[in-house]
Protein backbone atom coordinates (compact mmCIF):
# COMPACT_ATOMS: atom_id res chain seq x y z
CA UNK A 1 0.00 0.00 0.00
CA UNK A 2 1.34 3.42 -0.90
CA UNK A 3 2.22 5.70 1.93
CA UNK A 4 2.56 9.44 2.25
CA UNK A 5 5.11 11.15 4.45
CA UNK A 6 4.20 13.75 7.01
CA UNK A 7 6.64 16.07 8.80
CA UNK A 8 6.20 15.64 12.53
CA UNK A 9 9.28 16.74 14.54
CA UNK A 10 11.50 19.76 13.91
CA UNK A 11 15.31 19.49 13.84
CA UNK A 12 15.57 21.32 17.15
CA UNK A 13 13.21 18.89 18.84
CA UNK A 14 14.99 15.84 17.40
CA UNK A 15 18.49 17.00 18.33
CA UNK A 16 17.50 17.94 21.87
CA UNK A 17 15.70 14.60 22.27
CA UNK A 18 18.90 12.65 21.65
CA UNK A 19 21.13 15.10 23.54
CA UNK A 20 18.80 14.74 26.52
CA UNK A 21 19.03 10.95 26.27
CA UNK A 22 22.85 11.15 26.29
CA UNK A 23 22.76 13.61 29.19
CA UNK A 24 20.55 11.28 31.23
CA UNK A 25 22.94 8.35 30.71
CA UNK A 26 25.99 10.42 31.69
CA UNK A 27 24.20 11.95 34.68
CA UNK A 28 23.11 8.51 35.91
CA UNK A 29 26.59 6.99 35.70
CA UNK A 30 28.36 9.98 37.21
CA UNK A 31 25.64 10.42 39.83
CA UNK A 32 26.04 6.82 40.97
CA UNK A 33 29.79 7.34 41.26
CA UNK A 34 29.41 10.55 43.28
CA UNK A 35 27.11 8.65 45.64
CA UNK A 36 28.83 5.29 45.91
CA UNK A 37 32.36 5.65 44.45
CA UNK A 38 32.25 2.27 42.71
CA UNK A 39 35.79 2.57 41.25
CA UNK A 40 39.05 3.92 42.66
CA UNK A 41 42.06 5.35 40.81
CA UNK A 42 45.42 3.62 40.77
CA UNK A 43 47.47 4.49 43.85
CA UNK A 44 49.96 7.31 43.43
CA UNK A 45 52.06 9.59 45.61
CA UNK A 46 51.20 12.58 43.42
CA UNK A 47 48.05 14.62 44.17
CA UNK A 48 46.70 14.25 40.65
CA UNK A 49 44.15 11.43 40.88
CA UNK A 50 41.04 13.45 41.67
CA UNK A 51 38.63 10.94 40.19
CA UNK A 52 35.66 12.09 42.24
CA UNK A 53 36.26 15.66 41.08
CA UNK A 54 36.35 14.50 37.44
CA UNK A 55 33.09 12.61 37.77
CA UNK A 56 31.54 15.61 39.55
CA UNK A 57 32.76 17.92 36.75
CA UNK A 58 31.08 15.82 34.05
CA UNK A 59 27.95 15.53 36.18
CA UNK A 60 27.76 19.31 36.40
CA UNK A 61 28.47 19.86 32.69
CA UNK A 62 25.72 17.49 31.60
CA UNK A 63 23.46 18.78 34.36
CA UNK A 64 23.62 22.29 32.91
CA UNK A 65 23.16 20.78 29.44
CA UNK A 66 19.97 19.10 30.67
CA UNK A 67 18.76 22.41 32.13
CA UNK A 68 19.43 24.19 28.82
CA UNK A 69 17.66 21.46 26.84
CA UNK A 70 14.66 21.54 29.17
CA UNK A 71 14.31 25.31 28.82
CA UNK A 72 14.66 25.08 25.03
CA UNK A 73 12.18 22.22 24.63
CA UNK A 74 9.69 24.04 26.89
CA UNK A 75 10.01 27.07 24.62
CA UNK A 76 9.44 24.89 21.54
CA UNK A 77 6.31 23.35 23.05
CA UNK A 78 4.65 26.67 23.82
CA UNK A 79 5.86 28.92 21.00
CA UNK A 80 7.32 26.94 18.07
CA UNK A 81 5.05 26.83 15.02
CA UNK A 82 6.29 23.36 13.99
CA UNK A 83 5.52 22.06 17.49
CA UNK A 84 1.85 23.05 17.26
CA UNK A 85 0.94 19.36 16.88
CA UNK A 86 2.40 18.71 20.31
CA UNK A 87 0.12 21.34 21.81
CA UNK A 88 -2.88 19.82 20.04
CA UNK A 89 -2.12 16.55 21.86
CA UNK A 90 -3.50 18.16 25.02
CA UNK A 91 -6.99 18.01 23.50
CA UNK A 92 -6.60 14.27 22.88
CA UNK A 93 -5.37 13.83 26.45
CA UNK A 94 -8.56 15.46 27.80
CA UNK A 95 -10.84 13.09 25.88
CA UNK A 96 -12.07 10.10 27.95
CA UNK A 97 -13.13 8.34 24.72
CA UNK A 98 -9.61 8.47 23.29
CA UNK A 99 -8.18 7.28 26.63
CA UNK A 100 -10.44 4.21 26.55
CA UNK A 101 -9.64 3.45 22.91
CA UNK A 102 -5.90 3.87 23.53
CA UNK A 103 -5.90 1.50 26.49
CA UNK A 104 -7.89 -1.06 24.48
CA UNK A 105 -5.31 -0.73 21.69
CA UNK A 106 -2.45 -1.52 24.08
CA UNK A 107 -4.43 -4.52 25.34
CA UNK A 108 -4.97 -5.79 21.76
CA UNK A 109 -8.70 -5.20 22.14
CA UNK A 110 -9.23 -2.49 19.53
CA UNK A 111 -7.84 -0.25 16.84
CA UNK A 112 -5.62 2.75 17.48
CA UNK A 113 -7.78 5.85 17.96
CA UNK A 114 -7.57 8.75 15.53
CA UNK A 115 -5.40 11.46 17.11
CA UNK A 116 -5.42 15.13 16.32
CA UNK A 117 -1.98 15.67 17.86
CA UNK A 118 1.39 13.93 17.89
CA UNK A 119 1.05 12.02 21.16
CA UNK A 120 -1.63 9.68 22.41
CA UNK A 121 -3.07 10.41 25.89
CA UNK A 122 -0.76 7.97 27.69
CA UNK A 123 2.28 9.41 25.95
CA UNK A 124 1.27 12.98 26.70
CA UNK A 125 0.62 12.22 30.37
CA UNK A 126 3.94 10.36 30.60
CA UNK A 127 5.84 13.27 29.05
CA UNK A 128 4.22 15.73 31.45
CA UNK A 129 5.36 13.47 34.30
CA UNK A 130 8.84 13.27 32.77
CA UNK A 131 9.15 17.04 32.60
CA UNK A 132 8.00 17.36 36.20
CA UNK A 133 10.67 14.89 37.30
CA UNK A 134 13.34 16.64 35.23
CA UNK A 135 12.30 20.00 36.72
CA UNK A 136 12.70 18.66 40.26
CA UNK A 137 16.06 17.09 39.34
CA UNK A 138 17.28 20.38 37.88
CA UNK A 139 16.20 22.43 40.89
CA UNK A 140 17.61 20.00 43.47
CA UNK A 141 20.78 19.69 41.37
CA UNK A 142 21.24 23.46 41.43
CA UNK A 143 20.73 23.51 45.21
CA UNK A 144 23.49 20.92 45.59
CA UNK A 145 25.66 22.78 43.08
CA UNK A 146 25.61 26.16 44.85
CA UNK A 147 26.98 24.61 48.04
CA UNK A 148 30.15 23.70 46.16
CA UNK A 149 30.55 26.89 44.13
CA UNK A 150 29.13 29.76 46.19
CA UNK A 151 32.51 31.57 45.97
CA UNK A 152 31.81 33.05 42.54
CA UNK A 153 30.22 32.74 39.12
CA UNK A 154 26.78 31.25 38.60
CA UNK A 155 27.01 29.41 41.92
CA UNK A 156 27.26 32.71 43.79
CA UNK A 157 24.51 34.23 41.66
CA UNK A 158 22.10 31.35 42.40
CA UNK A 159 23.08 30.86 46.04
CA UNK A 160 20.56 33.28 47.58
CA UNK A 161 17.77 31.94 45.32
CA UNK A 162 18.42 28.27 46.10
CA UNK A 163 18.73 28.52 49.87
CA UNK A 164 15.00 29.25 50.50
CA UNK A 165 14.09 26.29 48.29
CA UNK A 166 16.52 24.14 50.25
CA UNK A 167 14.83 25.15 53.50
CA UNK A 168 11.37 24.42 52.03
CA UNK A 169 12.52 20.90 51.12
CA UNK A 170 13.76 20.16 54.62
CA UNK A 171 17.48 20.78 54.40
CA UNK A 172 20.40 19.67 52.28
CA UNK A 173 20.21 15.97 53.21
CA UNK A 174 16.55 15.84 52.15
CA UNK A 175 17.36 17.69 48.91
CA UNK A 176 19.93 15.02 48.10
CA UNK A 177 17.39 12.29 48.89
CA UNK A 178 14.76 13.90 46.65
CA UNK A 179 17.36 14.17 43.89
CA UNK A 180 18.07 10.43 44.14
CA UNK A 181 14.39 9.44 44.28
CA UNK A 182 13.51 11.38 41.15
CA UNK A 183 16.54 9.93 39.39
CA UNK A 184 15.01 6.49 39.98
CA UNK A 185 11.77 7.84 38.56
CA UNK A 186 13.64 8.68 35.34
CA UNK A 187 15.24 5.23 35.28
CA UNK A 188 11.82 3.58 35.60
CA UNK A 189 10.38 5.82 32.87
CA UNK A 190 13.09 5.15 30.26
CA UNK A 191 12.60 1.39 29.64
CA UNK A 192 8.80 1.82 29.59
CA UNK A 193 9.19 4.68 27.11
CA UNK A 194 11.46 2.63 24.83
CA UNK A 195 9.15 -0.40 24.97
CA UNK A 196 6.02 1.59 24.11
CA UNK A 197 7.85 3.51 21.37
CA UNK A 198 8.83 0.22 19.74
CA UNK A 199 5.31 -1.16 20.32
CA UNK A 200 3.70 1.78 18.53
CA UNK A 201 6.25 1.68 15.74
CA UNK A 202 5.75 -2.04 15.07
CA UNK A 203 1.99 -2.18 15.56
CA UNK A 204 1.18 1.13 13.92
CA UNK A 205 3.54 0.66 10.98
CA UNK A 206 3.82 4.43 10.56
CA UNK A 207 7.51 4.82 11.31
CA UNK A 208 6.88 6.34 14.73
CA UNK A 209 10.49 5.75 15.80
CA UNK A 210 11.81 6.96 12.44
CA UNK A 211 10.15 10.33 13.04
CA UNK A 212 12.41 11.18 15.98
CA UNK A 213 15.42 10.65 13.66
CA UNK A 214 14.28 11.92 10.27
CA UNK A 215 11.39 14.10 11.38
CA UNK A 216 8.94 12.27 9.11
CA UNK A 217 6.44 9.52 9.70
CA UNK A 218 4.50 7.47 7.15
CA UNK A 219 0.77 7.70 6.59
CA UNK A 220 -1.50 5.37 4.65
CA UNK A 221 -3.33 6.96 1.74
CA UNK A 222 -6.65 6.34 3.45
CA UNK A 223 -5.49 8.03 6.65
CA UNK A 224 -8.00 10.72 7.59
CA UNK A 225 -7.09 14.01 9.20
Amino acid sequence: MKRNMEFEFSAGLRWTHWLRAIAMVVLTVTGFYITYGFITPEASDEPILFLNAKFRMWHEIFGFLLIAITIYKTYLFFFDKTSAKERVSLRDCLSPTIWIKQIKYYLFMGEHPHLRGVYNPLQFAAYVGLYMMIFVLCVTGLILYVHCYQGGGIGLFLYDYMRPLEAMMGGLAMVREIHHIFMWGILIFLPIHMYLAMFNSIMGKEGAMDAIISGYKFLKNDHKH
